[in-house]
């Protein structure tokens, strides 16, 4: 069984949900162990959507918690939902935990605002840049760098997929980006060029004449926004930031809030879509010139 959006989201939202009854009638993380005979970590791994759970434990927990009919309803749905997995199953052991996680909210997402200062995002990657990064870690062998970027590929499908609404994807990239010498970066600038040509996606440039900004000392970062569909709720906005050993997904207001400011003041200094496609196909016509 495929799901677009794979076990993880699901899971994550039912967990939230249950945590949210749990709290709202003051039921103890010991007690509900107690109701469904598991020890207390397995509660919290349920709540942080870490850990799956049965339709029975979910009516168990349903019925100590008071939750009504169509409330209960939702979370045996969202049970039934995490046995589904995403395409990502086919590639097991190639990506971290800590990434199987933003695929599945990636895929979920109605819109992306990515903000990157390095590298090109991976969804706009081709893939001959993407095996030049992979191949820029000494561990990853040639069979590893030809999985991970077979991996890379697959996932770009997303931006054209028939069903559901593929999500929207807006892009601010440092013009650093542009002028890095990586592998590649000839058909890479061209393929940045071109791809705003797509409805749901923008790319935009931010000028190395750009003053200094709020997003300085971020990072590269995502903010992925949702929207309800079917039984499932909408997850809550989240931000996504990832570093070499694992990633950080923030979803409290005050975060979200602090890192959509940090957009906005992105968002008033690049070039626009159409300055930025001319300065990506002028500096790949560069290559040709050399």
């Amino acid at each position: 069984m495929s799901n677009p959006a794979g076990s993880s989201v699901p899971r994550r939202q039912l967990g939230r949900l249950l945590k949210e009854a749990r709290e709202k009638v003051g039921v103890t993380v010991p007690a509900a162990a107690s109701e469904i005979e598991v020890g207390r970590s397995k509660i919290y791994r349920i709540e942080a959507g870490e850990a799956p759970l049965k339709k029975v434990e979910v009516l168990a927990l349903a019925r100590l918690y008071g939750v009504e009919a169509s409330m209960t309803d939702v979370l045996v749905a969202l049970a039934a939902e995490t046995k589904a997995q995403g395409w990502w199953a086919t590639f097991d052991g190639a990506m971290p935990d800590w990434f199987e996680l933003y695929v599945s909210l990636e895929a979920a997402a109605s819109e992306l605002r990515q903000y990157e200062p390095v590298i090109v995002p991976g969804l706009l990657q081709t893939e001959e840049y993407a095996a030049a990064l992979f191949q820029a870690f000494p561990e990853n062998t040639d069979e590893q760098v030809a999985r991970l970027t077979a991996l890379r590929m697959q996932r770009q499908r997303l931006l054209a997929r028939r069903a559901p609404r593929p999500p929207a994807l807006d892009v601010i990239l440092d013009e650093g980006v542009l002028r890095r010498p990586i592998a590649g970066m000839q058909g890479q600038l061209r393929r940045l060029a071109g791809a705003s040509d797509a409805k749901n996606v923008h790319v935009r440039v931010l000028p190395l004449t750009a003053g200094p900004h709020r997003a300085t000392q971020s990072g590269p970062f995502v903010i992925l926004d949702f929207q309800a569909e079917g039984h499932r709720p909408a997850e809550p906005t989240t931000v996504y930031s990832e570093g070499l050993t694992g990633a950080v997904y923030l979803d409290k207001q005050a975060e979200v809030e602090t890192y959509e400011s940090a957009w906005n003041t992105l968002d008033d200094m690049v070039l626009s879509v159409e300055d930025s496609r001319d300065l990506m196909s002028a500096l790949a016509k560069e290559y040709d010139d050399a």
